[in-house]
């Protein structure tokens, strides 16, 4: 009979093998910066069973501005020959770091002080020779702008007010509602009470109604 760990064995190798080497710069397609700031690219690549001597890159419109290697998750990028001179001048890489709970590792670029040459399409690639030289990139889109726009709320906030006064007056009708009820339920009590009282109080007087006791005829 074969072991629990022996059945997870090929599940945890399916799994593996479906996701093998991703690489992604998050769900925006495009990047928009100002004019003159420091500027971050992102890139995540997730390997199933780790990497060793990883490979990365990053190219701007198909030319490499950026590459090196990665030992492992503990290990810090070791930039390429043709990268060194560039990543002092104007391109810098965080310290790979494993995101929490997860696989990714974190390989995204800043560029210094960017200006309007700098924007174009940008491609972080990665390989990973422990999974068989599996490569896989994606692309995001840098356009640099002489100003970045300000979002209009208005919109936003007239709806939220419109939204939150309509539930406001709701809730006031409903309170309203249960007030009315309340008063109209006290008020037939209370009238309930008063003809209760008024004919027990005519009884007692032996008024028309009253079940006060007659003398019976005498006979004859």
């Amino acid at each position: 009979m074969k072991s629990p760990a022996a059945k997870t064995g090929p599940l945890l190798h399916l799994y593996c093998v479906t996701r093998a080497l991703e690489v992604s710069v998050g769900k925006a397609a495009v990047i928009y910066a100002q004019n003159g700031t420091d500027t971050l690219l992102p890139c995540t690549f997730t390997a199933c069973i780790g990497f060793e001597n990883a490979k990365f890159s990053w190219t701007r419109n198909g030319t490499e501005i950026f590459g090196g290697t990665i030992k492992n998750k503990d290990s810090k990028p070791v930039p390429s020959s043709k990268s060194e001179a560039q990543e002092v001048d104007k391109y810098m890489l965080p310290e790979i770091t494993l995101l929490k709970d997860s696989k990714e590792y974190n390989i995204s670029i800043l560029i210094l002080d960017v200006d309007f040459s700098d924007s174009g399409k940008y491609t972080c690639k990665v390989e990973n020779p422990k999974e068989k030289n599996a490569k896989h990139n994606a692309t995001i889109t840098l356009q640099v702008v002489v100003q970045l726009e300000k979002v209009d709320n208005t919109v936003t906030l007239i709806i939220l007010s419109v939204v939150g006064g309509v539930i406001g007056l709701l809730i006031l009708i409903m309170l309203v509602k249960k007030l009315v009820l309340f008063i109209l339920k006290k008020t037939q009590e209370k009238k309930e009470c008063l003809v209760s009282s008024s004919a027990n109080d005519n009884t007692e007087n032996g008024l028309a109604g009253s079940k006060a006791e007659q003398k019976p005829a005498s006979k004859a």
